[in-house]
């Protein structure tokens, strides 16, 4: 590599059903080069099973200190020695998960960036309202939302869709149309008018990222 930084590392994180795996599809068609991939509900969704299942817990158990404890950071740390990895060899990554401890807890986000392999790390925050939230875990039906559904006020606590984390980020609102949603995605990476995401919840380090010649509006 001619920089001697690693390649850049994006982190879309945010609530279960925010949009983070939409979001993360807009800038992989916007960001260039293309950065890698590494998705939690790609990676380890067998993993996940088989845990609960041999601890006798409910297929919907997807939140709260078991979870936490035996599979969260399980797949956390994969995902974050691969990221790791891939990146030491000039490769951008895109991470896709709530990651609700690494952008919440006081000092863990900067832990996290170390173990990551340093700046620059980007952190795309999806915001969605309460409401809308459990109106689209309803709606996509899959049983591993059960859990969160069941108890949907301790799982708004957990995540707090519609506050900021404390680590440095910028916000991408998903409230609104398709349309809209990739015209913030668009003004994010455009550097952030005052009033976007970007002005709003303040830049991420480094600079923004280039756009694909002929992609965009």
């Amino acid at each position: 590599m001619d920089d001697e930084r690693p390649a850049a590392v994006w982190v879309i994180a945010g609530a279960p059903g925010s949009g983070k795996s939409t979001v993360a599809e807009l800038l992989l068609h916007r960001l260039d080069p293309v950065p890698a991939l590494l998705d939690k509900d790609v990676l380890f969704p067998g993993f996940v099973v088989e845990v609960l299942a041999a601890h006798d817990r409910p297929f919907g158990e997807r939140e709260g200190p078991f979870y936490d404890e035996h599979v969260k950071v399980h797949e956390y740390a994969g995902m974050t020695a691969a990221a790791a990895q891939i990146r030491s060899f000039g490769c951008p990554v895109l991470l896709v998960a709530p990651f609700t401890n690494q952008i919440r807890q006081p000092g863990r986000w900067q832990q996290w960036v170390a173990e990551l392999g340093g700046e620059p790390v980007h952190l795309v925050w999806v915001r969605i309202d309460a409401e809308l939230l459990h109106h689209r875990l309803v709606a996509r039906g899959t049983d591993r939302d059960g859990g969160k559904l069941d108890d949907f006020g301790t799982f708004l606590g957990r995540m707090s869709p519609g506050t900021p984390p404390p680590a440095p980020h910028h916000e991408i609102d998903n409230t609104g149309s398709p349309a809209e949603l990739a015209d913030r995605v668009d003004a994010l990476l455009s550097g952030g008018a005052p009033g976007s995401p970007a002005g709003r919840a303040g830049r991420a380090p480094g600079p923004p990222a280039r756009r694909r010649p002929g992609r965009g509006p």
